[in-house]
This record gives C-alpha cells, sequence and structure tokens, in this order.
C-alpha cells in the first residue's frame, strides 16, 4: 500500500513505522494485502476483510477486528461492541508499541482471516 493514502499522509514516522509493524505481521499470519476505501484502509484476508485500520495518532494506531461473536476474555482489545442489528462484534485494537502484536494478537489475526471468523 502507498502511502498516498489520506490516513497516511503527514504521519509521524512513529505511526507510519507501527503501521508497517502492523501489516508485516498480519502478511506474515496470511493477510493477503491492503485495501482502502475513503475513511480506512482494510487488512484482507483470503474471504474479505479481516481488518480495519481506522485512525493513526500521533504515536498510536487503531484497528478494528470484525467477529461474528464477542471475544471478552482478552487483554488486548480495548473495547467490543455489536453492530447494531448485525451478528458482528467489533474488537478494537489500539497499538502503542511494534511488541503490542504478541501471540494473542496474532491469534486474533489469524482467526480474523478464517471463514466465518
Amino acid at each position: 500500500m502507498s502511502e498516498t493514502h489520506p490516513l497516511l499522509q503527514n504521519k509521524t514516522p512513529e505511526a507510519l513505522a507501527l503501521y508497517h509493524a502492523f501489516v508485516a505481521a498480519f502478511r506474515e499470519e496470511g493477510a493477503a494485502g491492503v485495501a482502502s476505501t475513503k475513511s480506512m484502509l482494510v487488512v484482507e484476508g483470503p474471504d474479505g476483510h479481516a481488518a480495519y485500520i481506522t485512525q493513526l495518532g500521533k504515536n498510536f494506531l487503531h484497528v478494528v477486528f470484525p467477529f461474528s461473536q464477542s471475544f471478552p476474555d482478552n487483554l488486548c482489545f480495548q473495547k467490543i461492541a455489536q453492530v447494531p442489528g448485525q451478528q458482528q462484534f467489533n474488537h478494537h485494537f489500539r497499538m502503542l508499541l511494534p511488541e503490542d502484536v504478541n501471540d494473542e494478537v496474532r491469534a486474533f489475526m489469524r482467526r480474523s482471516l478464517k471463514p466465518g471468523r
């Protein structure tokens, strides 16, 4: 993904490093690549959208993992919210350091790449 997307423009080197580390880790787990919409970057899996990069702050990356069920027993998500009227539960992950993509986050990355997640 080129850094021409508005979400990546005029960002700090720290934020861009987090973005690149996150995408690299996701690709190691099997992600096909990154697509873009007007307002976000979408990590693509073999069967569709695996995660949404919705915000790059000065020193953080905000990612939403959409799942068909809630996974409340975790240490990595700061918020879990059901999309009204849908069987989709958005799990919000805030990355502050490259090390935040730990074994638990990688397990959720792999889960998000599976059909019917």
